[in-house]
């Protein structure tokens, strides 16, 4: 029976879409985390009688039934989450798009908004990196390194870094790499808060200091922008659409036991 196979791929839908919410709920206190949503689409379509209106018995509509659902793709919610207020000195916020570019050991560049950012202390010199050693870039793709001796740095809304010497005078640190996206939702999610472009994503484009259409804010943390309540919702809707899926395999091994028992 075709509703077997049919109620089959709505389970597995449902059960991709239960793994989709469970990851959103797991990563809810998870610093700059993007909620996800799945997206389905329906499968191809038998066709039992076509719509046919050019002789005497007119069909005004096909006949036709589907073969159920399957997964499309999952897409990402750019959109920002609150600030929360850490007083750290490279704990950095996006107010609006754009992604901080990062460096990998292997030299390649992956992007985050992630920006809580550590200061790696080498002899007498320190360089601005993630959590997990990564390089952060200045906007010429080069290291930030801050000397020994340099106090008061301050990062203002434009990305640039300043701090004073022991003389007290005013020292240029740079300004951090901030970039955008002409489709962010095709980035690629590669774990650890980080992005690597794609052909869906486009290349990256520098937002100079004069562009810059949102602010950096030092001393705060982008929180996750997942909404519990949605997602519990979510949640319950497709645990419906699950058991339903499963009473329509049963109800076909019911109907199927009944045609065997015909016989008899």
């Amino acid at each position: 029976m075709r509703s077997l196979w049919t109620a089959a791929t709505g389970m597995r839908s449902q059960q991709f879409n239960i793994d989709t919410i469970s990851n959103n709920l797991s990563n809810v206190n998870t610093t700059s985390y993007k909620a996800q949503r799945a997206e389905f689409k329906d499968l191809f379509y038998t066709t039992l009688k076509r719509a046919n209106v050019l002789d005497e018995q007119e069909r005004p509509v096909n006949l036709e039934v589907g073969h159920g659902v399957m997964p499309a793709a999952t897409r990402k919610d750019f959109k920002p989450g609150s600030f929360v207020e850490t007083n750290g000195t490279f704990d950095l916020a996006i107010d609006g798009d754009g992604f901080f570019g990062v460096l990998l050991p292997n030299d390649e560049i992956r992007y985050t908004r992630d920006g809580s950012f550590k200061l790696s202390v080498d002899y007498d010199e320190g360089m601005l990196v993630t959590s997990e050693g990564y390089i952060v870039l200045d906007e010429d793709d080069n290291e930030i390194f801050i000397e020994s001796g340099i106090t008061d740095i301050t990062i203002d809304e434009l990305g640039y870094i300043t701090g004073a010497d022991e003389d007290g005078e005013p020292v240029d640190l740079g300004r951090i790499k901030i970039v955008e996206f002409t489709n962010p939702e095709g980035l690629l999610s590669e774990g650890s808060n980080l992005y690597s472009q794609t052909v869906a994503s486009g290349e990256e484009i520098p937002i100079d200091a004069e562009e810059m259409r949102g602010r950096i804010v030092q001393g705060y943390l982008e929180s996750s922008n997942v909404q519990v309540v949605d997602e519990m919702v979510k949640m319950i809707t497709a645990q419906r659409a699950y058991e339903i899926s499963s009473k329509a395999i049963q109800t076909s091994d019911e109907m199927l036991q009944l045609i065997n028992n015909l016989k008899r």
